[in-house]
This record gives structure tokens, C-alpha cells and sequence, in this order.
């Protein structure tokens, strides 16, 4: 049951960690000849906006496309666990039956699952927080890239 549970975590994780990377270029607006340009134009337009967004914010969306994700490996969460669980566990132990080190190992057990736990719930808020920084940055390129082409005469979506 276990490693059912912890393969559905991990899958999920994943997921995350893979929408994460995903949105890179598919939030680039469309950009509608207004003033009648040629396709050729349009072609032009195009390029020279996404340039001067690149220039003007610093923002090159193919290096944020290809940032790593947030790292997933263990951070400690399960260690501090298990030495808070032992803690308590062997107070309890000592209180209820006067051996501490049924108690130590009890908790250490539920210890190492709660940090488990905790560390599952970081990696994720981590994987949401560097999407968000992500889709930030990119929408902040694309609203320059937008300006251009507005300004080139283009109806942008």
C-alpha cells in the first residue's frame, strides 16, 4: 500500500514538475495585420518585435523555456522527522510504560512519515512558485512584444 501511495505522490509530482515547464512558448500572442500588411511584412514585423522585446526587457524567452525545475531530492524534512518523532515518542515511552525506546522508535517511524510528508508538500509549493516566476517573466516579454505590434498597426490577442 505504501509504495502504491508513494508512487501516486511521486507521479503527481511529476506532473507538476512537467506543467511547470510547459507554458514557456505557448502564451505568445497573436498578432492580426490591421493596415492590410503582406505576409512577408507580417514575417518582418514579427521578427524585429521579438527582438526588440528580447533587448528592451532582458527577457529571453527560449532561456526561460529551458530553466531548470526547482530540485526534488531530499532536503532533510524525513531526518528532522524522525529525530522529533524519537524525541516524543520516547517521552511518551517513559511516561506510559517506562521505556523510552519503544516510544523513541514508535515516533521515529511516524516521525520519517511526516517529513515524508512535508517534504512532498514543499517540493510542490516549490514547483507552483517557479511556474509562477516563469509565467511572470514571459508575460512580461510578450506584453512588450504586443506594444510593438500594436504599434506597427497589428491587432494583437
Amino acid at each position: 500500500m505504501h509504495v502504491i501511495t508513494s508512487f501516486r505522490t511521486t507521479l503527481g509530482l511529476g506532473l507538476v514538475l512537467l506543467t511547470a515547464m510547459t507554458p514557456a512558448w505557448s502564451q505568445k500572442p497573436s498578432a492580426y495585420p490591421a493596415k492590410g500588411q503582406s505576409t512577408q511584412q507580417h514575417s518582418t514585423d514579427d521578427s524585429q518585435c521579438l527582438a526588440w522585446a528580447k533587448q528592451d526587457t532582458g527577457v529571453d524567452p527560449a532561456a526561460v523555456a529551458a530553466a531548470p525545475p526547482p530540485p526534488t531530492g531530499p532536503q532533510g524534512e524525513r531526518l528532522r522527522g524522525a529525530a522529533r518523532g524519537a524525541v516524543g515518542g520516547a517521552v511518551i515511552g517513559e511516561i506510559v510504560d517506562d521505556d523510552s525506546s519503544k516510544g523513541a522508535a514508535v515516533g521515529a517511524t511516524a516521525g520519517v512519515l511526516a517529513g515524508g510528508r512535508r517534504s512532498r508538500q514543499n517540493q510542490a509549493a516549490q514547483a507552483q512558485q517557479a511556474q509562477t516566476k516563469q509565467t511572470q517573466t514571459l508575460d512580461t516579454y510578450y506584453r512588450a512584444y504586443s506594444a510593438c505590434m500594436q504599434g506597427r498597426g497589428y491587432t494583437v490577442n
